[in-house]
Formats: structure tokens, sequence, C-alpha cells
């Protein structure tokens, strides 16, 4: 795709002096057309190449901006191929690890990526997420809307929406895009969305950026206090980290945090079986007694 194939060639330009248009075209598969059309968007995104025509000419970042040359260590390279490597993680192809190679096309020192590190972007229905990916990616390149069917905790609804970005975010692969049913953006979880089908072209506007601070997307709503058995201190670790509890005087842990709704806090102290009491808020624990109350009926009855 055009994004990586610009990104490869600055990569090639600032780890060697010159390069000639027909080597840039063979390295990327693709004419030499494409490559001089390249050059110029580069050249006005406000990066400075200069090309000389003749013998001993080629392409190469202008002489004043020969710093910019060590912008990238063989280390960080590495670190940059690593993450491109993830990328075929949630990938049908292998189009990435492709672009790692071309990519180290001419550097002796290079390898592909840091093989110390793996990092795997998918989720465990991988299967069913890449093709999301593949197809949601190839509607916000070619400025397409998508109709989908969201199962949310509210419910199940038909919707349409124009996309913009993908997003990888705590934990999920997400889709932001501008909502036709409500005129705004939404940021829409690609696990809940079903029956994806590719819809009419539009006119894309100059999007914002969705806001994914903690205070913006899990506001602080109440503040929880519960008692927790040592069992359990993983949980607290991964969920919420090593700051969310102390140590109790008889053994357990205290455990102290923000949460934006009451369901989730019932539900994740139910999660725990006895190994959780909720101390504060105290009038939720009434709350939590029904619930647990509502399971066993339902077992007795069966």
């Amino acid at each position: 795709m055009k994004i990586e194939r610009l990104a490869g060639i600055l990569a090639i330009l600032l780890r060697q002096e010159k390069v000639t248009a027909p080597y840039l075209a063979k390295v990327f598969e693709v004419s030499r057309r494409t490559i001089n059309r390249d050059v110029e968007t580069l050249c006005m995104a406000g990066i400075p190449l200069v090309t000389e025509r003749g013998a001993g000419g080629g392409i190469s970042i202008m002489e004043g901006y020969r710093i910019d040359r060590t912008l990238f260590c063989t280390t960080e390279m590495q670190a940059i191929l690593a993450g491109l490597r993830s990328l075929d993680s949630v990938s049908k192809t292998n189009r990435y690890a492709c672009l790692m190679e071309k990519l180290s096309v001419g550097s002796s020192d290079m390898t592909a990526g840091d093989c110390h590190i793996l990092i795997d972007l998918s989720a465990w229905q991988k299967e069913i997420l890449a093709p999301k990916i593949e197809q949601i990616h190839h509607a916000i390149l070619t400025g397409r809307e998508i109709s989908f069917t969201y199962i949310a905790p509210k419910g199940e609804s038909r919707r349409t929406a124009e996309p913009y970005y993908l997003l990888f975010q705590w934990s999920d692969w997400y889709v932001w895009a501008r909502c036709l049913r409500r005129q705004d953006f939404r940021l829409f979880k690609l696990g809940r969305m079903v029956a994806i089908e590719m819809g009419e072209t539009f006119e894309k506007c100059s999007a914002p950026l969705p806001d994914l601070s903690a205070e913006r997307v899990f506001p602080p709503v109440y503040r929880v206090k519960a008692r927790i058995d040592c069992r359990f201190k993983w949980r607290l670790l991964e969920e919420y980290g090593p700051d969310s509890f102390v140590d109790g005087p008889d053994g357990s842990l205290l455990f102290s945090f923000d949460f934006t709704d009451r369901e989730t806090i019932i539900r994740w102290i139910a999660s725990f079986g006895d190994g959780a009491e909720l101390l504060e808020p105290a009038w939720m624990r009434r709350d939590v007694a029904a619930f647990a109350e509502n399971i066993l009926k339902k077992y007795r009855e069966s």
C-alpha cells in the first residue's frame, strides 16, 4: 500500500547516500512512474529530496539535512521492524514481513526486527478478527461506508458508518467511525460487529482523533473499597496494577479503585465468589447480595 511504500522509501534514503528510481521500483515492485509520484508526495510532506539525472545520479535527501540520516540507529530500526512484524498477527497475508525485507535491503547490519520481542496483536478469535480488519481497512482506504449489526450491552442494532481509523486499545480492536444514525463519531468494538457489508462511497471530512484518555472513557463515578482474598493477588495486579491494593492486617488485600458504573462493580465483585467482600459504597452491598440471591434461586429451582 502507498503509505507503507512511502515509509519504506524514506527508511532506505535515511540509511543510504543515494538510490536510483529503477532500484526503488524493483524493491517495491512498482513502476518508475509510481516511484516518481512517491518522491513528489514525500517532497510535499516536507521531506527535502533531491533528484539528480544522468550518470551517478539518483534520489537522495538534501545535503543540509544529513543529520536526519541518523534519525534511526540499527537498534531503533529493529524495534520499528518488530512492530511491523506484529501487524501480520492480525492479517491474512505476510505483507508486513515482505515490507521488512524491503526495508532491510542494502544494509548489512540490519535484521528483520528484534527477534527477542514477539508481539501478537490478534485475539483468541483470530480467524474471525483478521477478515474484519482487512475488510474495514479496505473500506477506509477506498472511502466506503460499512454496514453492520452491532451487539452491545444495551441491545442489538443495525448501523451504517463512515470508517476513518482502526485502533488497537485496551487489548482489543476498534474502528473509529462516523455513525450515520447518531450523526457523530463513535468507537465500535470489532468483536461486537457482525454481518459487515461494504456500502456507498463517501466524501471524507477532517475527522477528529478519538479522546482515549482514561478520564474520558472511564470517568470515575464510584470509589470502591473491597477486601480481596490474597489468592487473587494476580488478578488485581493484572487488572488494576500494584497501586490498587495494600496488604491487610489479616493477610487479605485491601483494594481501592474508581469505577464508572454500578453494574460493572457488582459483577466484578461476584466474579471472585467468596473471595471478595465489598466494603464501600456500603449501600451497594445490598445490590451484590441481591445479585447472588438471584443466582442461588435459579440453581435451587433447577
